[in-house]
């Protein structure tokens, strides 16, 4: 079960995050932050398999709600208010870091990994990664208004895990907005997936399909963290 943790994100608001701490095997030294998507909470099933299924591959991961989220509100808060979130809880998980040993991943689904990138973007200090479980390029049917007006900024490795079926941009609309990051991303694509990754029947078991997103995602963790080789813009499928 994971750790519940109170957050304050301002002096009269507090939100709720939860730890999932990381299987006593091969740990790499990096902590997760995953902000969760405008529609559900950090309790959805998708976050709650991606944290704990890093948790089962040796990583320490961290949810947390948005105040709306944790305030039973539907509508998203206002950018800001989103950043403001975020912030806090990089500043309260960095507090747990043990003397800076671990280092700082952060990202989430949708929103809650678009709003990590625009922290990342403004405040690069100490962000080791960001990964992005299918990046809300532009509103479904909208192409022309798209969110990479930060892009530039970010310095930090990406990684984009994006089905090939997101009607939020697809990986083919991705590739050439990673090609021109001056920082190294990588583009994990789920074959058949949409916004959540998830895949017609046909395609085979939705489990297994995750297990493919949290190995990749495990993997170009451990390589980040250990300063391996990147490649730009790379892109593998569900096998």
């Amino acid at each position: 079960m994971p750790e519940s943790l109170r957050v304050g994100v301002s002096p009269q608001q507090t939100t709720t995050a939860l730890v999932y701490h990381a299987a006593a095997k091969n740990p790499p030294g990096v902590t997760l932050i995953l902000g969760h998507g405008a529609g559900a909470s950090q309790t959805s099933s998708f976050m709650t398999s991606f944290a704990s299924g890093l948790a089962d591959r040796g990583i320490d991961a961290i949810t947390f709600n948005f105040l709306y989220s944790e305030q039973g509100r539907r509508l998203p808060d206002p950018n800001d208010r989103l950043e403001a979130c975020w912030c806090a809880m990089i500043e309260a998980v960095r507090e747990r870091l043990d003397a800076g040993e671990d280092r700082l991943a952060i990202g989430g689904k949708s929103m809650g990994g678009r709003i990590a990138s625009q922290v990342a973007a403004a405040s690069p200090d100490g962000i080791a990664g960001l990964l992005f479980l299918g990046y809300p390029l532009h509103p479904p049917g909208r192409p022309s208004e798209l969110r990479t007006r930060h892009w530039p900024h970010i310095r930090a490795p990406m990684l984009f895990v994006q089905g090939s079926r997101d009607p939020f941009g697809t990986p083919d609309e991705l590739r050439p907005f990673i090609a021109d990051l001056e920082a190294p991303a990588e583009l994990c694509v789920v074959e058949g997936g949409d916004h959540s990754f998830k895949v017609p029947k046909a395609a085979g078991p939705q489990d297994r399909v995750y297990a493919f997103a949290l190995d990749s995602i495990d993997q170009w963790l451990r390589n980040t963290i250990l300063g391996r080789p990147m490649t730009k813009a790379g892109a593998t499928g569900v096998k």
